[in-house]
């Protein structure tokens, strides 16, 4: 284990809802006489497998079974949706909070970032919550003052360094408790949702900060974020948690691919065998609308490169109608980004499908929402599915592009400029290749 940096063995954790302690004084007082009295284990500590018993006492467990090791200097990023358990995870490893079960090992001085500000006192300027969180954080008075112009700098909030903390703006509160926890010597950085707050180039700055700190010998990152795109920019490997437990583990490209894979699964496509039940009006209803991308591999994320195939199919319950299609992809804040539709098209009673391929290199990354519309005869609506479809967009970058900024626009048509070199010999201009 010389090269472990933390080992997480077995870990789950348990909580009772709704209350504190068991539940009842006489159960908290017996469990404090056999555990801090008697020195025996909790009476109230039930087995690895909660029975229906335990549920309907309003028992969770917010992790269950955990175990995974980082060695030293590799950077994981912790993923999963809101409630799966990695905040309480980092917290156990942070040795905040006492897991119900199992073990946690490591090695080194260890700096957590769990919350915006942790430890900083509301009514002390930010000099001296700057000592504070570093006294907090293991710091000596003299590793402080050594560091103290680099946090200051760090920060970007020397103007008001001598004011009031409760004045800052929730931007300067993160930059500078992010400052004194990134310029402690640690041996492992714990970092939690930290870049959820700031702008951009806080958030740049930070990562870059990040890199710095992996790149020292021996030092280990655990990372936490719902912006997969920093994830997967800092990280090496990835450890996928989902209702508390452990969905898998791995490089992290893989890792986000299977997370992203799952979380669009139930919202690339509709159908329905039965015309009652499916949505429409007695002149049509809708079979089945689906959002093919075009990957070369099953575990592909969709990104901006890929070509997305949109098909569906309607019931026409009517002969001799003249109908025209349309769909409506908008952005998740509500911007219409493309409208495209078919001719209008004579139709008899059956079935009718329909098919569209937006080319890769065309969205912008982000969240869409598709919607399908029919007409018929001259422009008259006929039906409205509204946002029949969602999915996802990922970010991609070619290696040697440094640029990590949002690209701006709702598209990023992938268009070629042209530069060329001008000189100006005897007020003529001469163009030369570059």
């Amino acid at each position: 284990m010389s090269d472990i940096a933390i080992q997480v063995d077995n870990v789950s954790k348990r909580y009772l809802l709704g209350t504190t302690g068991t539940g009842s004084f006489r159960h908290d007082l017996h469990q404090w006489w056999n555990m801090k009295v008697l020195k025996k284990a909790d009476p109230f500590q039930y087995p690895d497998e909660p029975s229906s018993q335990l549920v309907d006492q309003s028992y969770i467990w917010a992790l269950k079974q955990v175990n995974f090791q980082a060695k030293q200097g590799e950077v994981w990023g912790l993923i999963g949706g809101n409630g799966s358990g990695k905040s309480t995870l980092l917290k156990i490893i942070s040795r905040i909070i006492r897991p119900t079960q199992g073990t946690v090992r490591g090695r080194g001085r260890l700096s957590s970032l769990l919350e915006v500000g942790a430890g900083f006192h509301e009514d002390l300027t930010g000099r001296e919550n700057i000592y504070l969180s570093g006294y907090i954080l293991g710091m000596k008075r003299q590793e402080i003052k050594r560091r103290f112009d680099e946090i200051i700098d760090f920060s970007g909030v020397a103007q008001f360094i001598d004011t009031p903390v409760k004045r800052y703006s929730s931007g300067m509160y993160v930059r500078l408790a992010f400052a004194v926890a990134a310029h402690l010597d640690a041996d492992i950085m714990i970092v939690d949702e930290v870049l959820a707050v700031g702008d951009a180039e806080f958030q740049k700055k930070c990562l870059g900060k990040m890199h710095d700190f992996a790149r020292q010998d021996g030092r280990t990152i655990l990372f936490v974020s719902h912006n997969l795109q920093a994830v997967e920019q800092l990280c090496q490997h990835g450890l996928w948690l989902q209702r508390g437990q452990v969905m898998a583990t791995g490089p992290i490209q893989l890792i986000t691919n299977q997370y992203t894979n799952q979380a669009q699964a139930n919202h690339l496509r509709q159908a329905w065998v039965n015309q009652k039940e499916a949505p429409g009006n007695d002149i049509i209803r809708i079979k089945s609308v689906e959002l093919l991308p075009q990957l070369d591999e099953f575990d592909m994320v969709i990104d901006v490169r890929t070509p997305l195939t949109i098909k569906f199919e309607f019931w026409v319950m009517q002969d001799d109608l003249n109908l025209l299609t349309g769909l409506h992809l908008f952005a998740f804040s509500g911007e219409a980004v493309l409208d495209v539709m078919s001719s209008f098209t004579a139709v008899e009673k059956g079935l009718v499908a329909g098919e569209c391929t937006i080319p890769g290199n065309l969205l912008n990354d982000g969240s869409y929402y598709l919607s399908l519309i029919v007409y018929r005869n001259n422009w008259d609506e006929l039906y409205y599915y509204q946002e029949c479809l969602t999915f996802d967009v990922e970010d991609y970058r070619e290696s040697h592009m440094n640029f990590s900024g949002k690209w701006m626009g709702a598209i990023r048509p992938k268009l070629p400029v042209k530069l060329t070199q001008v000189t100006e010999d005897k007020g003529v201009s001469i163009i030369r290749p570059v």
